[in-house]
Parts: C-alpha cells; sequence; structure tokens
C-alpha cells in the first residue's frame, strides 16, 4: 500500500484527487492540505511516501514546500502536478528535490501510473514536459557533463534518464538487459557523484546552464 498526501489549494481539485486515489487499489490517500503550512505540519508526523504537490498555493509555494519536505524527509517522493509548464518553474522543481512533474490536464491513468512508477525509482514527467526539458537542456547538457568522464553508452543513458523514463524501458530502448542498465547507472553516479536517479537527471540539466 502506498500512502499519498496531496497539496493542493482548489478544494474541487484536493477532494478529486483524494476520492481518485482512495479508489485505487494499493493506493490510499493520507492526507489533503490546501497550504504549505498545513502540508508542514503535517506531513513530517504522517511520513507518507509520496506526495502530490501543486506549485501555485497561498503563501508558500509548492516548490519552497518541496525543498522544505525533502531536507526533512530525503527519502519523499515529490510529484509536481499543476497547470504550468514553464521551463524555469520545472527545473526549479527537479533542483527543490522532486521526482516528478506532470500537468494536471494529463490523463488519469498517467497520474495513477506515475505514483507507482516514483516509487520504483521512476521519474515520471508529462510527455510534453519531457519533451520540452530535453529540448532546452539536452544538447548543452552533454557538452558540459562529458568532463565528467562518462562513456558515450553512459551518456545515452542519462539523456534517456532525463526523459523520466524507467530502467526497464532504457533496457528495451537501447535492446540490453535490465542489469546491464543498473551496472551503467552505478557507474554514471559513481562518476557524478550523486546517490540516485534524481540527483543524477539534476546535475545533467545543470550542466546545460541552468542553475
Amino acid at each position: 500500500m502506498i500512502t499519498v498526501a496531496i497539496v493542493e489549494d482548489n478544494e474541487t481539485v484536493r477532494n478529486t484527487l483524494r476520492e481518485l486515489i482512495d479508489a485505487t487499489p494499493k493506493l490510499r490517500c493520507g492526507g489533503a492540505y490546501a497550504t504549505a503550512k498545513e502540508a508542514m505540519a503535517e506531513i513530517p508526523r504522517l511520513r507518507p511516501e509520496v506526495v502530490l504537490m501543486d506549485i501555485h498555493l497561498p503563501g508558500e509555494s509548492g516548490i519552497a514546500c518541496t525543498a522544505r519536505l525533502k531536507a526533512q524527509l530525503p527519502e519523499l517522493q515529490v510529484i509536481i502536478l499543476t497547470v504550468y509548464k514553464d521551463i524555469e518553474l520545472i527545473f526549479q522543481a527537479l533542483k527543490a528535490g522532486a521526482s516528478g512533474y506532470l500537468l494536471k490536464r494529463a490523463p488519469t491513468e498517467e497520474l495513477l501510473r506515475a505514483i507507482i512508477d516514483v516509487q520504483s525509482g521512476g521519474a515520471p514527467m508529462t510527455s510534453e514536459i519531457a519533451r520540452l526539458v530535453v529540448q532546452s537542456f539536452q544538447s548543452s547538457s552533454v557538452s558540459g557533463i562529458q568532463e565528467q568522464g562518462l562513456s558515450p553508452r553512459e551518456l545515452e543513458i542519462l539523456a534517456l534518464l532525463s526523459e523520466g523514463i524507467t530502467n526497464k524501458e532504457i533496457a528495451i530502448h537501447l535492446g540490453i538487459s535490465s542489469e546491464t542498465v543498473r551496472t551503467h547507472l552505478g557507474h554514471i553516479y559513481e562518476k557524478l557523484h550523486v546517490r540516485g536517479r534524481t540527483e543524477a537527471v539534476t546535475k545533467y540539466l545543470k550542466a546545460g546552464g541552468h542553475g
């Protein structure tokens, strides 16, 4: 059972998300909050596995709230769920520690799959967001990250990571085994001096000159 918390100021959206999660097998809504202040008071105590976080909240923003939550709960997985597809907001959210970024108009199935995927090490993004990120950062990021000593195959896998796809999907895309992907990821993390895929992608994006 994956416990999910919701931080969303729109009451209708908040209640709809709560009902959707509670109606889905293996998911449970552990709390729904209208402000970052409420979320900061309750989420560290309840310790859900995943948080769905809106960006535009009254008072403190969802991005600032994400950074504060991640500082207290490093293992917490935060998925930004918003109407904004501004590249700077996307990058700010990733730097704050978000593991995924979905648009609110994403299909219900995509949202539910994202919650499950993020718990399995995925970094879910709405497809148009992933394309926007890749188009904005990929070429400059590759040139900036090459100094870290990554091989061409490792660079290829890192680029695929930035698109938010899972290890299994990377394996299928490259025609290699999942175990080989995991081996390459280990080498990537070691060379970039990071602890996991979210940090690796963030460093990859930062190498593009945005932050």
